[in-house]
């Protein structure tokens, strides 16, 4: 994990307490360490981390679906 997930991570970690590993090809969404109740919290995190807001009607849930893509979508730099 590099420190461009790790607040990702964290989170989801957080929220998942019996999970213990993410890889990062995991589906989040699939294996339900993001739902649709905490989407919302989720997208908020990454827009602190990136510093700017996301344009939700403009993005696809694909691009939330495991560490990989978030880091390629959203968090490189």
């Amino acid at each position: 994990m590099d420190d461009v997930t790790k607040p990702v991570v964290d989170w989801l970690l957080e929220r998942n307490p019996t999970v213990e590993e993410i890889p990062e090809d995991l589906d989040l969404i699939e294996n339900r360490l993001i739902d649709s109740l905490g989407f919302m919290e989720f997208v908020l995190l990454l827009e602190d981390l990136i510093g700017r807001e996301l344009q939700l009607d403009q993005i696809d849930v694909d691009q939330f679906r495991t560490l990989r893509s978030l880091t390629h979508h959203f968090l490189k730099g």
